[in-house]
């Protein structure tokens, strides 16, 4: 694998409008060039989890590369060993290295201190593979996605930031249906405001998951009790409820208006079994296209457009 310039991809930000674009032509262009053949691409996972190690794994296979999985306790990031010195050293062995990690600051300290391309598989901050499969479904379902409004319900986490990022390199708008306390602070609005700007995405975000999905195209939500936040569970039970996104939610989107969740997913909590088994879900698609969109970007790091 050869790249012209190196090419970290830590957040949906890395990429300019322009090549968010390519890495998604990438993803579902035939017969990519196998940029890893030979190489290994290291997968580190301090969170486990079941679509981003089969779509990686397959994804870098498809490639030409060889994945190695290693667990978290393995490696043990600054407990064995600093975050610099196994970077260094998997660097020598792998023409990507990709984590899964609890702490973003850890992404950055790899990144800094890599030789061949950092790619983040999940972090506390964001999930950049996942927007870019959310994104990719989204396109096939709807069309392109310019002027077009796609909703999130539920809690501002990585994964909506992620999202909302790439909606505003679309030029999609955005908007939020978060309960206090859990919602985008005004910083934030304001960072996604100034980066839709280029591309005249707007964002907006309020209290109510019905205001929230009027008029759009996609509605999107994940779980309300993330991996790490089991003891806030039964306080984010209480605070979450009438967030979930049912039938009469999804009534006041846009009509043919899709459902998307990034799984896993909790029936009865943040989606209805109604919705996220009916006609309106593509929660299928979109995790299969964790697989393609992997394959994309990492063809799109190594050199290929």
């Amino acid at each position: 694998m050869t790249t012209p310039s190196l090419r970290h991809f830590l957040d949906i930000t890395d990429l300019s409008v322009a090549e968010l674009g390519t890495v998604l032509d990438l993803a579902e262009r035939n017969g990519l060039p196998k940029v890893l053949d030979g190489t290994g691409v290291a997968l580190i996972f301090e969170k486990p989890s079941n679509r981003t190690r089969h779509s990686m794994e397959m994804a870098v296979v498809q490639l030409g590369g060889h994945p190695v999985y290693t667990r978290g306790e393995e490696v043990g990031l600054d407990q064995r060993e600093s975050v610099e010195d196994v970077t260094r050293v998997m660097a020598g062995y792998h023409a990507v290295l990709a984590a899964r990690v609890f702490d973003h600051s850890r992404l950055e300290r790899m990144a800094a201190a890599s030789e061949v391309p950092v790619v983040n598989m999940l972090s506390d901050y964001s999930h950049p593979l996942q927007a870019l499969a959310d994104v990719l479904t989204m396109r096939q379902v709807h069309g392109p996605l310019t002027g077009c409004t796609v909703a999130y319900v539920g809690d501002y986490n990585n994964v909506s930031r992620s999202l909302a990022e790439a909606c505003m390199l679309l030029g999609a708008h955005f908007s939020l249906g978060c309960p206090v306390g859990y919602d985008a602070t005004p910083a934030e609005i304001e960072r996604l405001r100034t980066l839709g700007a280029a591309t005249g995405a707007r964002v907006r975000q309020t209290t109510s998951p019905v205001e929230a999905v009027e008029g759009a195209i996609a509605v999107h939500t994940d779980t309300w009790v993330g991996m790490g936040m089991e003891a806030e569970k039964a306080e984010r039970l209480e605070i979450f409820r009438g967030y979930t996104v049912d039938e009469d939610v999804m009534g006041a989107a846009a009509q043919g208006a899709g459902f998307y969740h990034c799984l896993p997913a909790y029936r009865g909590y943040e989606v209805s079994a109604g919705v996220i088994d009916g006609p309106a879900s593509h929660v299928v698609a979109q995790a299969h296209n964790r697989m393609h969109a992997a394959r994309g970007l990492l063809a799109f790091v190594g050199g290929v457009r």
